[in-house]
């Protein structure tokens, strides 16, 4: 007799690595400032694009952008971005280069006035993650109040490519919102 595949959110595909980022990584909380970082700056370079494509080239990212340590990018020099734009591996997205280093001297500076990403993207949900109970994928939006008031902050502190709906993808994958649909397999996993 054989098992019948585990029900997954809708997005995702029969591709082995998709599989293993929505069973193992997307919607599991996270309070790692590090790890919080890098999925932001990996979020606005799927701007456009689907999610498997980042995730595609996520281990190249992380070697070409020194494991998103934020000081050794934030010292990228133009002829080291421009390098990257010629790199197959990468995006190759001019805007989205640029906002790699960019992003992190303004995480920089926002870390340096006494702030974190931890602290920062989980005090509106009190340290703990938002349960939602959807049915269809349909009922998921694709922004809300709370990613549109966090996006507008990361504005005015100068981040880039940290719109309402890249900031609510963030907040999804990085377990702040519990946005596995109720007949997926991980959602009561993750409940509280």
């Amino acid at each position: 007799m054989t098992s019948s595949p585990r029900p997954r959110c809708h997005w995702v595909s029969s591709d082995p690595l998709y599989i293993a980022y929505h069973d193992e990584e997307w919607g599991v909380p996270c309070f790692d400032e590090s790890k919080l970082f890098e999925k932001l700056m990996l979020e606005g370079m799927q701007a456009g694009l689907s999610w498997i494509t980042v995730l595609k080239k996520r281990e190249h990212y992380r070697e070409v952008f020194h494991q998103f340590n934020p000081e050794k990018m934030a010292s990228m020099t133009d002829q080291d971005l421009a390098k990257c734009l010629q790199d197959s591996g990468l995006i190759r997205n001019r805007l989205k280069m640029n906002a790699l280093r960019t992003n992190a001297i303004t995480y920089l500076k926002f870390r340096n006035s006494g702030h974190s990403f931890t602290e920062f993207f989980w005090e509106p949900f009190k340290q703990k993650p938002l349960q939602t109970h959807r049915i269809h994928h349909s009922e998921i939006p694709a922004q809300t109040e709370t990613s549109q008031t966090l996006s507008k902050t990361l504005k005015k502190q100068g981040f880039t490519f940290v719109g309402p709906t890249i900031v609510y993808a963030f907040l999804q994958s990085m377990g702040m919102i519990n946005d596995h649909t109720i007949g997926c397999f991980r959602h009561p996993q993750l409940l509280d």
